[in-house]
């Protein structure tokens, strides 16, 4: 064999040699690379609605220009607790208290009427009511101090003055409304009665009577 030709036979082995190689590798077309996600480069925006309001907040106390609110004026009460008696002449007291005691004594033996355990006695501005299971009630008038004093076997002794409550600076003069109150706990005489003995009594039932003016 010539020199050429034994050239010629190893070119050709080797050119077979490299053809076999590059069949038994995956076609180029054919390599699927599977795309790298970079989680660090990667920006979601997710749209999120915007909602617009024409309204403007309200910070009033809360910006250094503006001023702290000043808290609402506090009008006095009229019905504050009363601290000391209306002033009454002798001929007043006499009169109110003679009509309290007369309603007091009609309203008790009303009351004596339905219940035959209840006694009732009525003498020189004292009136005594025996009211089981409670005990005994009294009821006087003292002209001196222009009170009423009750004696009562729940609550004990108690001393009541007349007092016109209601006749604020802005209502008009008389327009009150007087009642006999214990003047340190501002109690009255009408709701001691009512709880503890069921007497409704009203100390003001004939000053303002029923008008017949047809015109009112």
């Amino acid at each position: 064999m010539s020199t050429p030709t034994a050239t010629r036979l190893i070119r050709q082995t080797a050119t077979n040699a490299s053809r076999a190689r590059v069949l038994l590798q995956p076609s180029n077309a054919r390599r699927f690379h599977s795309p790298s996600f970079r989680l660090g480069a990667v920006r979601v925006q997710t749209s999120q609605p915007r909602w617009i309001s024409s309204t403007r907040s309200s910070r009033a106390g809360l910006m250094p220009d503006t001023e702290e609110p000043q808290p609402p004026k506090e009008e006095p009460s009229e019905t504050a607790r009363p601290s000391q008696p209306t002033e009454i002449s002798d001929e007043e007291y006499h009169e109110r208290s003679e009509e309290f005691m007369n309603t007091l004594n009609e309203k008790a033996e009303q009351l004596a009427e339905g219940r035959e355990d209840v006694e009732v006695e009525y003498s020189a501005g004292v009136l005594t009511i025996t009211f089981p299971p409670n005990g005994t009630y009294v009821i006087n008038k003292q002209p001196p101090n222009k009170q009423i004093w009750l004696s009562s076997p729940l609550s004990g002794p108690k001393r009541y003055d007349w007092v016109v409550v209601g006749e604020g600076m802005h209502q008009k003069e008389g327009g009150g409304v007087g009642e006999w109150v214990y003047l340190r706990d501002g109690s009255t005489l009408t709701s001691l009665l009512a709880s503890e003995l069921g007497l409704v009594v009203d100390p003001h039932h004939e000053e303002h009577p029923p008008s017949t003016d047809p015109t009112e």
